[in-house]
């Protein structure tokens, strides 16, 4: 099941423009933050991430190690922030960082102290993983895959 939706995600982003392939050169989220600094200063302090670019107004931050994920913060008075609803507000979103290990890392972050808002679990659906909340109320969500309950996505076909 898992391996049918990874094609279907795959087969969905192959997008065209007059019959050619859009060639993307990158894609990362951008969340507008109201606490530029402070949440600047969560993700490298706990999640080991590394500030790439950083003005005054916008932070560009990756990941550590051989496939280096990316996002970006951006403070909410810059006019180059996109018409928006502001800055994010704790609802219909929220960041998940896939690792191969969850366990070692929620152990690692819980010796170093970091506020974990959703403990380590065995998700029926076939994830072990945890959670943190950053300042701006996003929820990280650090996920491993495992092997789901047998039966559990019979419940959900996917739809044609």
């Amino acid at each position: 099941m898992r391996k049918a939706i990874i094609i279907l995600i795959l087969f969905a982003m192959k997008t065209t423009v007059n019959g050619q392939a859009i060639e993307y050169a990158d894609a990362y989220s951008v969340y507008i933050t109201e606490q530029l600094k402070t949440s600047r200063d969560f993700y490298v302090k706990w999640l080991d991430f590394q500030v790439i670019f950083e003005a005054n107004w916008f932070v560009y931050m990756q990941s550590q190690g051989e496939r280096p994920v990316s996002f970006a913060l951006i403070d909410v008075s810059h006019p180059s922030t996109p018409p928006s609803y502001g800055s994010f507000n704790k609802r219909g979103s929220f960041l998940t960082l896939q690792v191969n290990d969850a366990k070692s890392v929620f152990d690692m972050l819980v010796k170093r102290g970091a506020p974990i808002t959703y403990p380590l679990k065995k998700e029926e659906w076939g994830q072990l993983r945890f959670g943190l909340t950053d300042p701006n109320g996003l929820y990280i969500d650090i996920v491993e895959q495992i092997e789901p309950v047998p039966g559990y996505w019979e419940k959900y076909p996917v739809k044609d």
